[in-house]
């Protein structure tokens, strides 16, 4: 299967000397360097703020988990993978979930393949927005493209503090069972949970993304084929 071949490597790309293999380097990258000769597969990644999205990409990117908070405006990364000695481009784009960038944000949506819709486990406010904003807001912008719902900072859901928390507003975690169910419900490709500070299933949400995007890519030729509209 795909998923079996994706591997992620250092920080410069390696050939590909068995077939089947797909090798990955990231680097940091402006929306120029996607019209370039190679494939592309553009991947966006939205949700609240604080949600962790960015720390998604970072520690991706570059196996360092980051120590401060920054909210996003727009930021970018590049994968370059090779698969079956094909070169691809797999675009990663940061967006921000704060609401002053309502209308900002959908700018980014354009030629998008496979969006990463994303919640943390510990903010049922981030889960209830998935419902009420983030799935309205891709599928009215983007209504062909296909998503995965992704729960994130998983590791904060044994956390002392966190759980203390949570229980002072009445609160719980949000369970891998909500997750899947929630999912099932804005017809998301799949669910999956991860954690950017321990690295726990944080590959498997890119290596899940790609497979996405590759199917969905081989089921439509036109260049057309990608229904984002800006209104």
């Amino acid at each position: 299967m795909l998923k079996e071949l994706i591997q992620k490597t250092g920080p410069l790309p390696l050939p590909s000397s068995k077939s089947g293999q797909i090798y990955v380097c990231i680097r940091k990258f402006t929306q120029t360097k996607m019209k370039q000769n190679t494939q592309t597969i553009k991947c966006v990644i939205v949700g609240d703020g604080t949600v962790g999205k960015t720390c998604m990409l970072i520690v991706y990117a570059t196996n360092k988990f980051p120590t401060q908070y920054v909210p996003t405006v727009f930021d970018n990364y590049a994968v370059t993978i090779t698969i079956d000695g094909k070169p691809y481009t797999l675009g990663l784009f940061d967006t921000a979930g704060q609401e002053d960038f309502d209308r900002l944000r959908p700018l980014s949506y354009q030629m998008t393949d496979v969006f990463l819709v994303c919640f943390s486990v510990t903010s049922s406010a981030s889960f209830a927005n998935i419902r009420e904003k983030w799935a309205p807001e891709i599928s009215h912008h983007c209504p062909k493209v296909p998503f995965l719902l992704v729960g994130t900072q998983i590791d904060l859901r044994d956390d002392p503090s966190t759980l203390e928390r949570l229980q002072r507003s009445h609160e719980k975690p949000i369970t891998r069972k909500q997750g899947e169910k929630l999912a099932n419900d804005i017809k998301a490709s799949q669910y999956i949970e991860c954690s950017a500070r321990t690295q726990e299933g944080l590959k498997h949400v890119f290596d899940e993304a790609i497979m996405v995007a590759l199917k969905q890519k081989t089921r439509r030729s036109k260049p057309e084929r990608r229904s984002c509209k800006l209104l």
